[in-house]
């Protein structure tokens, strides 16, 4: 027993010095602020995939970058009348503003956030601002509001969810990555996306070169082998 106390005495020294050293203040808004990013959440949980009744796959593009691929890219879906979700970061929409309401014209779309965050490092109120400024951004620029979002880097821990909830969006990730922003060879991105389809699935994609060169494999592929394409709103309904 006197060990224990002896310890505990030394454990009780140590946490007093580090509260006077840092500031009993600095420690409380620091307990806070871990609390709001360990919350705990009763949000629905992110959509991987659809319902695999049906040969429906969705192709999602994110968008923080890569605007001088998007018009080959928005060319070739358009030509062989494909249907896709486009992701939109709200910074990336103020700076083309014209380049987005041509996606919007033809296809669905859904949030990347506002300044390309790693979302489980902010806190519930933050996520909702990244939120909040990106829907205020591509509501001015398409007349469109999102219900989508799809978070950076896909992590959506408990403070993501919470906070997608509480705006009315629902999380999209993914069932397919051909990790296609490291700019792999066409034929790489193609070929995994081909491999790996099935019903219901998300594919993640970006505007890059090797991209929009692999889209016409992957839906001549995809396409004789009976999928449909859709939006990912289509494909959660099950429509």
């Amino acid at each position: 027993m006197p060990c224990i106390i002896i310890r505990f005495k030394k454990i009780a020294r140590y946490l007093l010095i580090v509260l006077l050293g840092i500031g009993i203040p600095s420690t409380i808004g620091y307990l806070i602020t871990l609390q709001e990013r360990a919350v705990s959440t009763t949000a629905p949980a992110p959509f991987y995939q659809g319902p695999g009744e049906k040969r429906r796959i969705a192709l999602t593009v994110n968008v923080y970058w890569g605007e001088e691929y998007l018009p080959k890219m928005l060319q070739r879906l358009r030509e062989n009348k494909v249907k896709a979700t486009f992701f939109l970061g709200g910074q990336w929409v103020e700076k083309f503003p014209d380049l987005s309401r041509d996606i919007a014209r033809d296809f669905e779309i859904g949030s990347h956030g506002y300044t390309h965050p790693h979302p489980d490092q902010l806190s519930l109120a933050d996520n909702l601002t990244e939120i909040t400024r990106s829907e205020t951004a591509i509501r001015r620029a398409t007349g469109r509001k999102p219900h989508l979002f799809a978070p950076p880097y896909g992590e959506s821990g408990p403070a993501v969810l919470d906070a997608a909830y509480q705006a009315d969006y629902r999380v999209i990730l993914w069932s397919i990555d051909p990790v296609d922003w490291r700019n792999p060879p066409a034929a790489a991105i193609s070929g995994k996306i081909i491999s790996k389809a099935h019903n219901g699935a998300i594919v993640l994609l970006h505007p890059t070169a090797p991209t929009v060169e692999a889209l016409p494999a992957i839906i001549s592929e995809l396409t004789g082998r009976g999928f449909e394409f859709s939006t990912v709103s289509e494909l959660l309904a099950g429509s």
